[in-house]
């Protein structure tokens, strides 16, 4: 399933019911928690080393992640859109869905 457009969505809508091996399930999770409260700890740190990442991949997986987190609340505290020329099939999610975030996340404190 590797590339595939399936995994490609389960990832997009929760990377939790996609088929992930368990490394990458754990760097998925440490860094949804690195974007909900991004004091981290020690025992998250400790779950990527556990799970066969060195400290040059931690760095790495850490910092994509906060660079992603930069560029998605510049445009979100812009109010920039998502690109109108995008086709659907060029998506991930379908444009219903993404605007259906877009509209949860700004009703939630």
């Amino acid at each position: 399933m590797t590339g595939s457009a399936t995994l490609s969505r389960a990832l997009a809508q929760d990377f939790r019911s996609a088929a992930l091996a368990p490394a990458d399930r754990t760097m998925l999770e440490y860094s949804v928690a690195l974007t909900v409260r991004p004091h981290g700890s020690d025992a998250q740190i400790d779950g990527l080393r556990e799970a066969g990442f060195d400290d040059r991949a931690i760095l790495d997986i850490c910092q994509v992640t906060a660079y992603y987190n930069y560029v998605n609340r510049l445009a979100d505290g812009l109010g920039v859109d998502l690109e109108s020329h995008w086709e659907e099939d060029e998506l991930t999610i379908t444009r219903e869905e993404f605007d259906r975030r877009v509209t949860d996340r700004k009703r939630s404190p």
